[in-house]
């Protein structure tokens, strides 16, 4: 046993890691299948509910995740503050490098995440912090996914059946946009158009061998290798989203619906309330694929009462600054280099190179969810 090994093991040990966890969960991921593992049925009949069609049957996994019920636990380390993020001034996260991982401990929850060396481990009241508990096994996900070469995106992603008489095939679509664009509201109404889901807030996109389309477009080599990878998380909207696509009705219990429904536009949008959207229930079985070819990119780069709404593609070497609104850091919960914690997410010109393979567009103007999901539907189906 190695000596970075050892510590991560003696440290899960004190934190109380070594207790039982008889019970199974298994996950297919496509290329990637998971074992969660917990002292608590409870707790993975939870995470049942949550994955649902992406729950398989019991088999070898690529990565295993252990969750286990209990009092948060006392962490006998000094924490770093996990600064919060720019416009944001509540400290969510502490946290320790460690010789070959990394501990986390949610300071509202006592939540504590230790991760590193093969040992992916959350400890505390795992139960009533379901959500937490997604969001760990889906970073694992991620970090799987990094330490195959895939560079992460903030972006949510859509999917169709090209129609094509000489047998269709899937074609995909980033959806992107500077910090409140609507990019999962306009993947919602894309989906009520037919298209299938693939992701709401990351994404993971890897060159591949296939050719591209040649369709001639600025910067466009259609799926010339970039494959995407989506998250299995259920995406997350506001009142606003629901209220507005008859698809997604069910979403918002009757009494919120009558506490909203008289609010402004505007005041709507900017609500700070969250709902999980089960997607089929809302959308029927099968509409959520975690892979497809990424044909493209859209960045909203619009604003409300900004007049007539725009689309056009662009090419990426011209529009740098374009690039940012998909750029995505792994964060805490991500050590792709197998524990260590110098990492350095890629930069800027990984990216330009990254999305020169597909076609880039911009929707830029004033907002119009209509007319965005007519185009991401026009171009999904008929290419």
């Amino acid at each position: 046993m190695s000596r970075h090994t050892y510590v991560m093991s003696a440290l899960a040990e004190m934190l109380g890691g070594g207790a039982p966890a008889p019970h199974s969960l298994f996950l297919d991921l496509g290329d990637c299948r998971m074992e969660v593992r917990s002292n608590s049925a409870a707790l993975l009949q939870a995470l049942d509910a949550y994955f649902g069609g992406f729950v398989a049957a019991p088999g070898p996994a690529q990565v295993a995740v252990t969750a286990l019920e209990g009092p948060a636990p006392n962490v006998p380390l000094e924490l770093a503050v996990k600064e919060p993020d720019p416009g944001k001034t509540k400290v969510k996260e502490e946290f320790a490098d460690l010789p070959g991982g990394r501990l986390v401990r949610k300071a509202l929850t006592g939540m504590v995440f230790l991760f590193g060396k093969e040992l992916n481990l959350a400890m505390g009241p795992c139960l009533a912090n379901a959500n937490q508990v997604v969001n760990f096994i889906n970073n694992r996900y991620i970090e799987h996914k990094l330490r195959q070469g895939c560079l992460l995106g903030h972006a949510a992603a859509v999917a169709h059946l090209m129609a094509d008489p000489a047998g269709g095939r899937l074609r995909g679509l980033a959806l992107c946009g500077f910090s409140g664009a609507g990019k999962s509201t306009l993947a919602m109404h894309v989906m009520s158009r037919g298209a299938l889901f693939v992701s709401n807030d990351r994404l993971l996109v890897q060159p591949g061998q296939a050719p591209g389309h040649g369709n001639g477009r600025p910067a466009a080599q259609g799926a010339a290798g970039l494959r995407m990878f989506g998250i299995p998380k259920l995406p997350r909207i506001n009142p606003g989203t629901a209220l507005n696509n008859p698809h997604l009705a069910a979403v918002v219990p009757e009494e919120d619906r009558e506490r909203f429904s008289d609010l402004p536009a505007d005041e709507l949008w900017e609500l700070e309330h969250k709902y999980d959207v089960f997607l089929d229930a809302c959308f029927g079985e099968g509409r959520f694929v975690l892979q497809a070819p990424m044909d493209g990119l859209v960045v909203l780069n619009w604003r409300r009462g900004g007049g007539e709404t725009s689309i056009r593609f662009v090419d990426a070497a011209e529009r740098p600054d374009l690039l940012p609104a998909f750029m995505k850091a792994a964060g805490l919960f991500a050590l792709p280099m197998n524990g260590d914690a110098a990492w350095r997410d890629p930069d800027q010109s990984a990216y330009a190179e990254l999305l020169s393979r597909c076609d880039l567009v911009e929707v830029s103007g004033g907002v119009d969810f209509g007319r965005a999901a007519d185009f991401c539907i026009e171009y999904l189906v008929h290419g």
